[in-house]
């Protein structure tokens, strides 16, 4: 068996998946498909860590680093608002809606990453921003094209969809098909109640 694409993510419910689709309808509509590939709306997930190229052998290791994190933290909510692009609007690469949670959120991630790189797997360099990815712009896009992004961004308004509890994190496998990523939960570990 080959390596394996893998990453740890929180779930959202299916009616928050649906809202999140209900209210970036308009945008998806105007972008069209030849300028951004966006995301399945029951795909949407809040990735806590990406590891990138996992050996089949290392899946056992990584359920027992998650057990143990996951056991630590405690279950928290999240409010589902807003909408924006990284890096910033004049390079817009990724599309997404807003995620507003408590500190408990930053922490779980600090110690999945930190716990993942005792493991060998490169820590993030960047300021965690806990975000949903909808879409990403295709590398291709023309300076025009950009433009028309950016306007579409800034007239986005996303207000409050809903609020998530977290409760549990999940290892997931994704594999890259000419009709997109399917995800695929190896496993579940569920959060402490301290």
């Amino acid at each position: 068996m080959g390596l394996l694409r893998a990453f740890i993510a929180a779930e959202l419910p299916p009616f928050l998946q649906d809202a999140i689709q209900t209210a970036t309808v308009s945008v998806r509509r105007t972008l069209g498909a030849e300028l951004v590939r966006w995301v399945p709306a029951h795909n949407v997930h809040l990735t806590l860590k990406f590891l990138g190229d996992v050996s089949p052998t290392s899946v056992d290791l990584i359920k027992h680093m998650l057990e143990t994190e996951a056991g630590n933290h405690s279950i928290f909510d999240a409010t589902i608002e807003g909408f924006g692009c990284y890096p910033n609007a004049r390079r817009p690469r990724i599309l997404w809606v807003g995620l507003e949670a408590p500190p408990s959120l930053a922490s779980l991630h600090h110690d999945l990453n930190a716990a993942a790189a005792r493991l060998g797997y490169p820590a993030e360099d960047r300021d965690f921003s806990p975000h949903l990815t909808i879409g990403r712009v295709r590398q291709n896009a023309t300076a025009t094209e950009v433009q028309k992004i950016r306007a579409e961004v800034e007239h986005l308004k996303v207000g409050e969809l809903g609020t998530t509890r977290v409760d549990s994190v999940h290892l997931f496998k994704s594999d890259l098909l000419p009709s997109g990523s399917v995800y695929t939960k190896l496993f579940t570990a569920r959060l402490g109640s301290v």
